[in-house]
């Protein structure tokens, strides 16, 4: 039995995760197996099981919010990427299961991107784009005639709502749904609204004991199938408690209504703090690669791994006689079958990077990287040479990358000028990280997003190392090794990080992997080495 589920066991038994988040769930299920997965590149966990099965999740890593497009045989996804710039990664897929990625959508920062919806309309394709920023919140919209871009200048829409669906009713009219059970007509091109936002759903009322963060109707996602228009929707809020987040359907035979809600709502919803995924929601319901199979994309916490983000699943739907949708699934948690018809592509992405290519590899993007990050960024013949910027990770725009294993370990090598200062953290957001730097005088421990002066270079360390970061049961530990040493020195404070997430400070990150040049004069990163463990 692994150490979390000991402890959650002792935390179920002395209640000391609180009795009310067993308020309207069910009862503690068997225990299950420890869950194995298959491995990828670097060792990194990989859904398919080479058994005609996969397991949960089918991208691992922060990828929420998922918007899935069936483009014939291919399938095309993208999720939310927050602060990530550049941003929205697309990626592809022929079976639902194992995912390429392609390349960035988004190549300027316009704020904290929320739930995208990618779409295709007359042979071209359209991201509808929701943002939060302090000067203002948005809906902006990008096209494409090429998946792989390149894709328009970002198009605003003057539309202060969150999480558009796209549809074209009979008539050839196209409209965006949006949170609250809003919806707004489009022109023709789709690229600005012709009306005002109107109310068109209420929503499902789930029971009041349930434990949920809030009403917070939103995610709407338009299927016209046999006759009916269905809306799935999420419910619940998409973190705080882990019962709390929901997927919901109803359905008209118009896109005016009148909507009626499922009898079999919530279609899914994790009912329980025993299963291996919490916090499921924001559904998108895709028919598989064999006609008449149907499934839902969708995120979810891992039970025990907050700070991994909302990863993406692959559920199975099966429609009833009487043309509702509902989940034969009471946990995702298991190894399901995989979708009958698809044709397997090379799944996920190297993290490693020797920094050979011209350009930064698609796992990299920085933290609400802008103009200035561009210019201050030069890649190439083996060097990632960044100009400094700030005096920290939290001022410093750190460049990051997201991963998706439990246990893992990364290492790097710096070259630093004397005026400058770098680093290898785990970053969540510019208040929240840990990990170490080094300038020509020492060390900096970051935690809690702190930076702290703590240690002194030896006699004979200069400023070529290489760093290390390791991290294993939540617990982070950090080495160096100078040049001309042969061996590793333990850093002498580690860090327990599994709080380093949402729930705590907010922002709907996961805690990445990050590099980080500040002060002045530049430092050249090369060999950086990424390994999953066991």
């Amino acid at each position: 039995m692994s150490p979390a589920i000991s402890r959650r066991r002792l935390l179920l038994a002395s209640g000391g995760l609180g009795s009310g988040l067993l308020a309207g769930c069910t009862a503690l299920p068997t225990p299950r197996p420890p869950l194995v997965w298959a491995r990828g590149h670097e060792g990194q966990r990989r859904a398919d099981l080479g058994t005609g099965r996969y397991l949960n999740p089918v991208l691992a890593g922060d990828r929420p919010d998922p918007t899935v497009l069936k483009d014939g045989r291919d399938y095309y996804m993208t999720h939310s990427s927050f602060e990530a710039n550049p941003g929205l990664l697309i990626w592809h897929s022929r079976d639902l299961v194992n995912w390429q990625a392609l390349g960035h959508a988004l190549h300027e920062y316009l704020g904290s991107v929320w739930a995208p919806e990618l779409i295709k309309h007359a042979g071209r394709y359209y991201l509808y784009i929701p943002t939060k920023h302090p000067r203002g919140n948005d809906i902006w919209v990008m096209h494409a005639g090429d998946i792989r871009g390149p894709w328009s200048k970002p198009q605003a829409l003057g539309i202060d709502k969150i999480d558009p669906g796209h549809a074209v009713d009979a008539q050839g009219r196209r409209f965006l749904f949006l949170s609250a059970g809003l919806r707004v007509r489009l022109s023709d091109d789709g690229l600005r609204t012709v009306g005002p936002l109107e109310k068109v759903y209420e929503g499902w009322q789930y029971p009041e004991d349930w434990d949920v963060e809030g009403f917070a109707q939103e995610g709407p996602k338009m299927l016209w199938h046999r006759g009916w228009w269905h809306m799935t929707t999420a419910l619940g809020g998409t973190a705080g408690p882990p019962t709390g987040h929901m997927v919901v359907h109803a359905r008209a035979r118009t896109l005016d209504g009148p909507w009626e809600n499922s009898p079999y709502n919530p279609i899914l919803r994790t009912r329980h703090i025993s299963e291996a995924w919490w916090s499921r929601g924001h559904g998108t319901l895709v028919e598989g690669p064999r006609p008449g199979d149907w499934y839902m994309m969708l995120h979810g916490y891992e039970n025990g791994y907050r700070n991994l983000g909302r990863q993406t699943l692959l559920e199975p739907i099966e429609w009833t006689a009487d043309g509702w949708y509902r989940s034969p699934l009471a946990d995702a948690g298991s190894a399901l079958p995989m979708p009958a018809g698809g044709e397997a592509v090379p799944h996920g992405m190297a993290l490693s990077d020797d920094f050979d290519a011209p350009s930064l590899g698609p796992q990299w993007s920085f933290f609400r990287g802008d103009a200035l990050d561009a210019q201050r960024l030069r890649v190439g013949q083996g060097q990632l040479s960044l100009a400094g910027r700030g005096d920290g990770p939290g001022n410093g725009a750190p460049l990051c990358f997201v991963s998706g294993d439990r246990h893992f370990q990364v290492e790097v090598d710096m070259d630093l000028d004397p005026q400058a200062r770098a680093g290898l953290i785990l970053f969540y957001n510019d208040k929240l990280y840990a990990g170490l730097g080094v300038d020509k005088q020492g060390f900096w421990l970051h935690r809690y997003g702190q930076d702290q002066r703590r240690g002194s270079l030896l006699p004979g360390q200069g400023r070529r190392l290489r760093m290390r970061l390791t991290l294993r049961e939540h617990i982070l530990t950090l080495h160096t090794r100078h040049e001309g040493e042969s061996g590793w020195r333990k850093y002498g404070t580690q860090m327990e990080v599994s709080g380093y997430h949402h729930n705590v400070a907010g922002g709907f990150m996961s805690l990445r992997p990050a590099l980080y040049a500040a002060g002045q004069g530049r430092v050249r990163f090369s060999k950086l080495r990424y390994q999953a463990l066991d």
